[in-house]
């Protein structure tokens, strides 16, 4: 491990959440790398903290699948695999389907404002390059979309589903090829949310992650 992790101490935030954000950027950003073992003494010392939040880090790692726990061996960086990214979209295209439709019935005025206000930070945020930005006004964009559904319990799914999008969504914004891509796409969903026409809405939803899927898969055969 030559990278060199650093704790972002947040007084907000308990020391376990502040260990458990920067080992799941260091995985995202590739700073510890698929394949790699977690050494909770080794990653204790180079964070400057106990062992015991770094075992709690460790387990809700898991649980988003970016580590693995390998028996008699412990617990390492998960590697991106076609089969969990399909398990993932196959899930995420039928949610998103239902959330667009219910929210296409259910959107307030306020909230188009809200989604129209997301794609422009989208579109910026695709102009300054930075991938993690990029990533972050993906999501908020979805999650307009998601929270205007009025419905608490798709929310709660579909936010326990972005956990373990979030590396595949960072992995697909890294071609910097697909972002204009992307922005077109969003484009096309927000004009058929505002022309509350469910049809072409559900249809660009689907299109948008199947494009997805067929490039990170690409990507993930190209690693192999």
């Amino acid at each position: 491990m030559d990278h060199e992790l650093k704790v972002n101490m947040n007084e907000y935030l308990p020391l376990r959440d502040v260990v458990f954000n920067t080992l799941r950027q260091a995985i995202l950003k590739g700073e510890l790398e698929p394949g790699e073992r977690l050494m909770e003494i080794q990653l204790a010392d180079r964070l400057g903290v106990s062992r015991t939040p770094i075992r709690e880090a460790i387990r809700k790692l898991e649980l988003e699948g970016l580590v693995l726990m390998i028996p008699r061996k412990g617990a390492e960086v998960a590697k991106i695999s076609e089969k969990s990214l399909r398990d993932v979209l196959e899930i995420r295209r039928s949610l998103d389907e239902l959330a667009i439709e219910l929210a296409i019935q259910r959107m307030t005025e306020e909230d188009l404002l809200k989604l129209e206000e997301a794609q422009e930070a989208f579109r910026k945020a695709v102009s300054s390059s930075d991938a993690m930005t990029i990533a972050e006004c993906d999501e908020h964009y979805h999650d307009v979309i998601y929270n205007a559904t009025g419905n608490s319990r798709l929310v709660q799914i579909l936010n326990n589903l972005r956990e373990q999008m979030y590396r595949y969504r960072l992995e697909y914004i890294k071609d910097s090829d697909k972002r204009q891509i992307l922005v077109v796409e969003h484009e096309q969903i927000l004009k058929a949310i505002q022309g509350r026409r469910v049809n072409e809405a559900k249809i660009a939803i689907r299109e948008h992650i199947d494009n997805q899927e067929i490039t990170v898969s690409k990507n993930i055969k190209e690693q192999q």
